[in-house]
């Protein structure tokens, strides 16, 4: 043995067993334990995680002939131009010039609604590193779905 590892006070022996400072040999039960008791300090940190909470339902603060109404238009908008991103939606809804939609948050929260009513779906479209979430009525198959513009990648000055 070198002498870093003779002035430890556990040391194994030829054979692989441990001694320790009473200097007689471990069992082999003796030695795994410590295996034993990680592997259930482990499962007791996994049982001890709590799951991701459910989200409570969206409540609308709008009146109902209002919210059918946007949810309307914001159905007709995404039907008529295919699979659509929020910002897409927005531009095209201010197009229409809705009067009960004040703002792009209140339409985010119109469109999670409709997700969660199952009148809308939301695809994730991949270009590369590049993820794309898309807005789609259920009737739209997204193979068929018109193709999104690609990013230009920055290629006159390339990365050395």
């Amino acid at each position: 043995l070198r002498f870093a590892e003779a002035s430890c006070s556990c040391l194994l022996t030829p054979c692989g067993a441990a001694w320790v400072n009473s200097r007689r040999p471990l069992s082999s039960l003796e030695a795994n334990a410590g295996v034993g008791a990680e592997m259930f300090a482990t499962a007791a940190r996994w049982a001890a995680k709590k799951g991701k909470p459910k989200m409570a339902p969206i409540e609308l603060t709008t009146a109902p002939e209002q919210a059918q109404s946007i949810t309307r238009t914001i159905f007709d908008v995404v039907k008529e131009h295919g699979a659509l991103t929020i910002s897409d939606v927005w531009e095209h809804v201010k197009d229409v010039g809705l009067r009960g939609l004040t703002s792009k948050r209140q339409m985010k929260i119109m469109l999670r609604w409709m997700r969660e009513k199952q009148k809308l779906r939301l695809i994730c479209d991949h270009d590369g590193p590049h993820k794309q979430f898309l807005y789609t009525t259920w009737f739209t198959n997204p193979k068929n779905a018109p193709q999104r513009p690609r990013r230009e990648l920055n290629r006159e000055n390339p990365k050395p």
